[in-house]
């Protein structure tokens, strides 16, 4: 059984930045997808970023490209989102995910993944 927990979130000013964790605690964990989604208060799961576990693939949702960016580090079995210039509408809780099924499927539906995390606030706020 696989368990994501993220980490990494937080109150930050608008224009600022962080960076959210999500580790596996799984001895083997090759997921074929991981995700970043987040959701805000009355509005549906969306889709942020999604990365092939070697890397090597990347997808952005139009709202963060530019600003935000996702990677992995194999060896600690943890994926990164780091968010720049963030923004008031960034507000959200944050949530990994990893698909295990299907050889780089960045689907931005949510149900297509098979794993989730609990999830971290992101507050942007003067």
């Amino acid at each position: 059984q696989v368990q994501l927990v993220e980490s990494g979130g937080g109150l930050v000013q608008p224009g600022g930045s962080l960076r959210l964790s999500c580790s596996a605690s799984a001895r083997t964990f090759t997921p074929y997808t991981m995700a970043w989604f987040r959701q805000a208060p009355g509005r549906e799961r969306e889709f942020v970023a999604a990365i092939n576990w070697s890397g090597s693939s990347t997808k952005y949702a139009d709202s963060v490209k530019g600003r935000f960016t996702i990677s992995t580090d194999n060896a600690k079995n943890t994926l990164y989102l780091q968010m720049n210039s963030l923004k008031p509408e960034d507000a959200a809780v944050y949530y990994c995910a990893a698909e295990i099924h299907r050889p780089w499927h960045p689907a931005a539906a949510a149900n297509e993944y098979d794993y989730w995390g609990q999830g971290t606030q992101v507050t942007v706020s003067s």
